[in-house]
């Protein structure tokens, strides 16, 4: 099966969990808008690919796992848009979520989604008792605080930044967890896939700054410019754009070179670099020659 076909059935399973006759119509309607369309569906590529790398040995968890890691994510998303944070009109080129349903049902939304991540997860436990539990930890540490994505939207209210530190919750944190718990769902220890998860992590957020610097709202289907309307640190205001195009090359050289010894490691390798080039096609050509 195509890694995007498991990923939209383990989603589709996932979300069916909140689907009652009883149950608020607008709001479940807002959990399938919030969750569709999937964009790339990194994350949960980047969790499955480690997962086969590994054995896949349990498949069925492995894809679990990866519905609930893209479902803390598309959480994280309606939260960024609201007007407390981002304000943003657009999200994958359709209205966001609070502007299609409402400010209240979009917090309930994400909300919604977190509690359902790990519910995904707590299902898998009577099957999958020991690497469940320690998917259960994984996804909350990189959720919440205090190196989480919870922590990085914190950073953005303190008077002195951590520009590291930041970009590591903010945005590594959730491709650390892809990493980790691929390996986990396998039956791998998580330590050893750290290293990768931060480094794409690292690689997608200067790649975001320099979408959010370069691109205009159509082509990138969200607000842009968002950087500098918030006085939020970004790479390209700390590199310039040449400078940060530099850092993203080293990045993701590095991502590769880390990956950890394994079974699929060249497929695992081959996968970094069609991200990569997913990547580098979204910045002008101009700024990269």
């Amino acid at each position: 099966m195509p890694l995007s076909k498991r990923i939209e059935t383990a989603m589709g399973q996932a979300l069916s969990l909140s689907q009652d006759p009883l149950a608020p119509r607008k709001l479940a309607s807002a959990l399938h808008y919030a969750t569709s369309p999937g964009g790339a569906r990194i994350r949960p590529t980047i969790l499955l690919s480690v997962a086969m790398s590994c054995g896949d040995d349990r498949p069925a968890l492995a894809s679990s796992a990866a519905a609930a890691l893209e479902l803390i994510h598309c959480a994280s998303l309606v939260h960024d848009d609201l007007p407390c944070f981002d304000n943003a009109d657009l999200r994958r080129g359709k209205p966001s979520l609070h502007r299609a349903y409402s400010e209240p049902l979009a917090v309930l939304a994400g909300d919604s989604l977190i509690i359902l991540a790990f519910e995904v997860l707590a299902r898998a436990i009577p099957d999958h008792p020991d690497r469940a539990a320690q998917l259960l930890l994984s996804l909350t540490h990189r959720s919440g605080m205090p190196g989480g994505i919870c922590a990085g939207q914190g950073w953005e209210s303190e008077a002195k930044i951590d520009l590291s530190a930041y970009h590591r919750s903010k945005t590594a944190a959730l491709f650390i967890a892809a990493t980790e718990m691929g390996a986990i769902a396998a039956g791998h220890a998580p330590e050893e896939w750290h290293d990768l998860g931060a480094l794409i992590g690292e690689a997608f957020q200067v790649a975001d700054d320099l979408r959010d610097a370069l691109l205009d709202e159509q082509t990138l289907g969200k607000p842009t410019g968002q950087d500098d309307l918030h006085g939020r640190p970004n790479a390209v205001a700390q590199l310039g754009v040449k400078g940060a195009l530099d850092r993203l090359s080293q990045i993701l050289a590095g991502a590769i070179a880390s990956i950890p010894s394994c079974p699929g490691e060249a497929a695992l390798a081959r996968m970094v670099s069609h991200q990569a080039e997913k990547i580098m096609p979204s910045v002008p050509a101009k700024y990269r020659v």
